[in-house]
C-alpha cells in the first residue's frame, strides 16, 4: 500500500482558478491578482536559488559551449558538489518528490515489471546515489507470454517522474566531472534498477536454458555424427604410438578429408553457439536501451531547471491554498484543521488524494507577513486588500538593495 504523496497533480494556474471559482464575483479579480503577485515573489526567490545551484553545477560539470575564466581547484569542486547535493535534495523535497529507500532499490533487482532482464550494478564505482520519485499510479499493460504465443495484462506500480543523482568515486571519474544527473518518466517501480548508469546485463536462468539446452542437444548430435567418425583413425594412431595397439595405422587422403570435415563441422557448431549467445545478449541490451531511451526526460543542467520550476509551482500552490482556506474560514483554524480541510476539499470535489504540506504553505505566508495568530494560537490571514497591498510593496522593494544618493 503506497502512502499518500505530497504532490498535488494540478497546475498552479488551475489551483488559483479553482479557489477563485468559490469566491463572489467581486473578489475573483483581486484574488487572482493577489495570487499573481505571490507567484512573482516566489519566482524571484527561486531564480536566485537556481542561479546559485547552476553556478555550482557549472564548476562540477563545465558546459562545452561556455567559457570559464579558469579551471576550478579541487577545493572548489568539493564545495560545489556539496552545494549541488544540498540544493538538489532541498529542491526535490520542495517539488514534492519522495526519496526512494535502499530497500526499495534492492527489491527492484529481484522483482521485474516490464524489463525482463537480469541486471547487476557495481556499487563500488560511485560514492553517492540519490533516487527520488513523484506521481505514483497503477497501470496495466499487455505483455507477451509463453514465448510470444499469448498476451496477458500486467498490472504494476508506475512513477511519473524519477530523479537520479550519481557521484562517482575518484577511480571512476567521468568526462562530465564525476557526476550524473538525470530525470526519467513513467518508470515501473520494479524496474528502478535499470536507471543505474553502471548497470550491466546478465543472463537469466531462462536465457541460459534457451541457449544451453539446444546447444547441448545439437552438440551431442554433431559429436556423434561428425566428430567421432572422423576422429576414429586419429584415436587408433594415438593408441599405436603409446603402445596400446600393435598394428600400424595409415592415414590416407580420404581419412584426412574426413577428419577435416569433422573438425570443420565442430568448429562451425562452436561459432554458431557463440553467435547465439552474443545475439541473445545484444537483444537484452537493446531491450534495456529502448526502455531507457523512451523514458529519459532531461539531463544535467536541464534537470536543475526542471526541478526549479516544479518546486516553484508547488510552493505557490501550497501558499495560495493555505491563504484561501484561512481567509474563507468562519473562525481561526489550527494547522491540523487547515490541513484536513484542504485534503478533504480535493478528495470530495476533485477525487484527488494527497498529503497537504501545511508547514510549507504556512511558512511562506509567515515570511510574506500575511499570517496572523490570535491569543489561542488560531491561524488567520490579512484581508485580501491588505494582503495585495503588502505583496505589492514587497515586489516594489524586491530589486532595491540600498537607497541611492542623489
Amino acid at each position: 500500500m503506497e502512502l499518500a504523496e505530497h504532490f498535488l497533480p494540478f497546475r498552479k494556474n488551475t489551483v488559483i482558478a479553482l479557489c477563485a471559482a468559490e469566491l463572489p464575483d467581486a473578489e475573483r479579480g483581486p484574488f487572482t491578482e493577489f495570487a499573481g503577485l505571490l507567484a512573482a515573489l516566489v519566482h524571484h526567490e527561486f531564480h536566485r536559488r537556481g542561479e546559485a545551484a547552476l553556478d555550482a553545477y557549472q564548476v562540477m560539470d563545465p558546459s562545452e559551449d561556455e567559457r570559464v575564466l579558469r579551471p576550478a581547484t579541487p577545493a572548489e569542486r568539493v564545495a560545489a558538489r556539496a552545494t549541488v547535493e544540498r540544493e538538489l535534495v532541498a529542491l526535490a523535497e520542495a517539488a514534492d518528490y519522495t526519496r526512494i529507500s535502499a530497500a526499495e532499490m534492492r527489491r527492484a533487482f529481484t522483482e521485474h515489471a516490464l524489463v525482463k532482464v537480469r541486471l547487476e550494478v557495481d556499487e563500488s564505482e560511485f560514492e553517492t546515489a540519490l533516487f527520488f520519485r513523484r506521481g505514483v499510479s497503477q497501470r496495466t499493460e499487455r505483455v507477451p507470454s509463453w514465448f510470444g504465443l499469448r498476451r496477458r495484462d500486467l498490472e504494476f506500480t508506475s512513477y511519473a517522474k524519477v530523479l537520479v543523482y550519481i557521484a562517482f568515486g575518484d577511480s571512476a571519474q567521468r568526462s562530465n566531472g564525476g557526476v550524473l544527473l538525470k530525470l526519467f518518466q513513467n518508470v515501473p517501480k520494479n524496474d528502478l534498477e535499470m536507471l543505474y548508469p553502471t548497470v550491466r546485463v546478465r543472463m537469466r536462468p531462462l536465457d541460459k536454458l534457451l541457449i544451453g539446452v539446444p546447444a547441448a542437444v545439437s552438440g551431442i548430435v554433431v559429436v556423434a555424427t561428425k566428430l567421432i567418425a572422423s576422429l576414429g583413425p586419429v584415436v587408433l594412431l594415438l593408441a599405436f604410438w603409446v603402445g596400446l595397439r600393435d598394428d600400424p595405422v595409415r592415414l590416407d587422403q580420404a581419412a584426412l578429408i574426413t577428419l577435416g570435415a569433422g573438425l570443420a563441422a565442430f568448429g562451425g557448431y562452436l561459432v554458431r553457439q557463440f553467435s547465439k549467445f552474443k545475439n541473445r545478449k545484444l537483444k537484452l541490451m537493446k531491450t534495456l536501451s529502448e526502455h531507457l531511451y523512451f523514458r529519459n526526460l532531461d539531463n544535467d543542467h536541464g534537470v536543475l531547471h526542471h526541478l526549479l520550476g516544479a518546486a516553484e509551482e508547488s510552493e505557490v500552490k501550497e501558499a495560495v491554498l493555505a491563504y484561501h482556506f484561512l481567509r474563507t474560514a468562519e473562525a481561526p483554524l489550527t494547522g491540523a484543521e487547515l490541513d484536513a480541510r484542504v485534503e478533504e476539499w480535493f478528495r470530495e470535489q476533485w477525487a484527488t488524494g494527497f498529503d497537504f504540506r501545511i508547514r510549507d504553505g504556512l511558512r511562506r505566508l509567515r515570511e510574506l507577513e500575511l499570517l496572523t495568530t490570535d491569543e489561542r494560537g488560531g491561524l488567520g490571514v490579512l484581508p485580501l486588500p491588505a494582503a495585495r497591498a503588502r505583496l505589492d510593496r514587497r515586489w516594489d522593494n524586491a530589486f532595491r538593495s540600498a537607497p541611492i544618493d542623489a
